[in-house]
Protein backbone atom coordinates (compact mmCIF):
# COMPACT_ATOMS: atom_id res chain seq x y z
CA UNK A 1 0.00 0.00 0.00
CA UNK A 2 1.43 3.33 -1.17
CA UNK A 3 1.46 6.11 1.45
CA UNK A 4 -0.32 9.44 1.92
CA UNK A 5 -0.19 12.31 -0.20
CA UNK A 6 -1.42 16.04 0.34
CA UNK A 7 -1.46 18.45 -2.67
CA UNK A 8 -0.42 22.22 -2.71
CA UNK A 9 -2.86 24.52 -4.37
CA UNK A 10 -1.39 27.70 -5.76
CA UNK A 11 -4.03 30.41 -7.09
CA UNK A 12 -2.09 33.78 -8.97
CA UNK A 13 -4.98 36.17 -7.55
CA UNK A 14 -8.13 35.78 -6.23
CA UNK A 15 -10.32 36.34 -9.31
CA UNK A 16 -8.50 33.46 -11.26
CA UNK A 17 -10.07 30.20 -11.86
CA UNK A 18 -6.37 28.77 -12.63
CA UNK A 19 -4.57 26.20 -10.00
CA UNK A 20 -1.18 25.21 -10.06
CA UNK A 21 -0.59 22.20 -7.67
CA UNK A 22 2.15 20.49 -6.89
CA UNK A 23 2.03 16.49 -4.37
CA UNK A 24 3.82 16.30 -1.62
CA UNK A 25 4.79 13.91 1.50
CA UNK A 26 2.19 15.97 3.91
CA UNK A 27 5.30 15.02 6.88
CA UNK A 28 8.35 15.81 5.00
CA UNK A 29 6.14 19.01 3.75
CA UNK A 30 5.05 19.98 7.37
CA UNK A 31 8.98 20.21 8.28
CA UNK A 32 10.06 22.08 5.40
CA UNK A 33 7.53 24.50 5.98
CA UNK A 34 7.81 25.28 9.45
CA UNK A 35 11.92 25.10 8.85
CA UNK A 36 11.88 28.84 9.78
CA UNK A 37 15.18 29.94 8.56
CA UNK A 38 16.57 29.75 4.88
CA UNK A 39 19.58 27.13 6.16
CA UNK A 40 16.76 24.87 7.89
CA UNK A 41 14.82 24.79 4.89
CA UNK A 42 17.67 24.41 2.35
CA UNK A 43 18.69 21.18 4.68
CA UNK A 44 15.44 19.22 4.02
CA UNK A 45 15.83 18.28 0.10
CA UNK A 46 12.92 18.80 -2.05
CA UNK A 47 13.29 15.54 -3.02
CA UNK A 48 11.90 14.57 0.29
CA UNK A 49 9.32 17.14 0.43
CA UNK A 50 7.58 16.40 -3.28
CA UNK A 51 5.77 13.14 -4.80
CA UNK A 52 7.39 14.37 -7.88
CA UNK A 53 9.04 17.47 -10.04
CA UNK A 54 5.88 17.63 -11.86
CA UNK A 55 3.87 21.09 -11.62
CA UNK A 56 0.22 20.34 -12.56
CA UNK A 57 -2.46 23.32 -13.77
CA UNK A 58 -6.14 23.35 -13.56
CA UNK A 59 -8.58 26.64 -14.66
CA UNK A 60 -11.20 24.52 -13.04
CA UNK A 61 -10.15 24.96 -9.55
CA UNK A 62 -8.31 22.15 -7.57
CA UNK A 63 -11.32 19.62 -8.80
CA UNK A 64 -11.27 18.34 -12.02
CA UNK A 65 -8.96 16.82 -14.72
CA UNK A 66 -5.07 18.55 -14.30
CA UNK A 67 -3.22 18.97 -16.93
CA UNK A 68 0.76 19.99 -17.23
CA UNK A 69 0.77 24.13 -17.72
CA UNK A 70 2.98 24.80 -20.31
CA UNK A 71 6.55 26.62 -20.49
CA UNK A 72 4.95 30.17 -21.15
CA UNK A 73 1.77 29.94 -18.44
CA UNK A 74 4.82 29.19 -15.60
CA UNK A 75 7.09 32.29 -16.85
CA UNK A 76 3.96 34.02 -16.66
CA UNK A 77 3.30 33.33 -13.62
CA UNK A 78 6.25 32.63 -11.49
CA UNK A 79 8.57 34.78 -13.91
CA UNK A 80 10.40 31.40 -14.75
CA UNK A 81 9.56 28.26 -15.92
CA UNK A 82 12.64 26.23 -13.72
CA UNK A 83 11.07 23.44 -12.56
CA UNK A 84 12.71 23.50 -8.93
CA UNK A 85 12.21 27.33 -8.90
CA UNK A 86 8.59 26.91 -9.62
CA UNK A 87 7.74 24.12 -7.26
CA UNK A 88 9.52 26.29 -4.55
CA UNK A 89 7.00 28.98 -4.66
CA UNK A 90 4.29 26.88 -4.94
CA UNK A 91 5.23 25.11 -1.35
CA UNK A 92 5.85 28.70 -0.02
CA UNK A 93 2.13 30.64 -1.26
CA UNK A 94 0.30 27.93 -1.81
CA UNK A 95 -1.98 26.33 0.67
CA UNK A 96 -2.16 22.76 1.28
CA UNK A 97 -5.15 20.58 1.00
CA UNK A 98 -5.88 17.02 1.69
CA UNK A 99 -5.13 14.67 -1.01
CA UNK A 100 -6.92 11.37 1.18
CA UNK A 101 -7.67 9.75 -2.02
CA UNK A 102 -4.23 10.30 -3.47
CA UNK A 103 -1.71 7.85 -3.07
CA UNK A 104 1.78 7.02 -3.64
CA UNK A 105 2.81 3.33 -5.38
CA UNK A 106 -0.30 2.89 -6.79
CA UNK A 107 -1.70 2.92 -9.93
CA UNK A 108 -2.46 1.84 -13.00
CA UNK A 109 -0.45 -1.36 -15.07
CA UNK A 110 -0.66 -0.47 -17.98
CA UNK A 111 0.90 3.16 -18.67
CA UNK A 112 -0.14 2.82 -21.90
CA UNK A 113 -3.80 2.95 -21.47
CA UNK A 114 -5.13 6.47 -20.28
CA UNK A 115 -4.53 9.88 -20.69
CA UNK A 116 -2.14 10.12 -17.92
CA UNK A 117 -4.32 12.91 -16.63
CA UNK A 118 -5.16 13.34 -12.84
CA UNK A 119 -9.15 13.44 -11.80
CA UNK A 120 -9.06 14.79 -8.16
CA UNK A 121 -12.57 14.42 -8.26
CA UNK A 122 -12.72 10.68 -6.74
CA UNK A 123 -14.00 8.79 -9.68
CA UNK A 124 -13.20 5.07 -9.70
CA UNK A 125 -11.96 5.06 -13.17
CA UNK A 126 -7.99 4.54 -13.81
CA UNK A 127 -7.30 5.44 -17.15
CA UNK A 128 -8.11 9.16 -16.55
CA UNK A 129 -10.46 9.55 -18.74
CA UNK A 130 -14.15 10.75 -16.97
Amino acid sequence: MGRELTKIVFKPSPESSEDYIVIVNPAEYKRWKEGGTRATVLSIPLTEVVDSFQVLWSNQGAQGLLGTPSNQQLDNVFGTHKDVDVITQILKKGKEESGKGIRSGEGVANLAKGSFAIDTKGKQSTSGIP
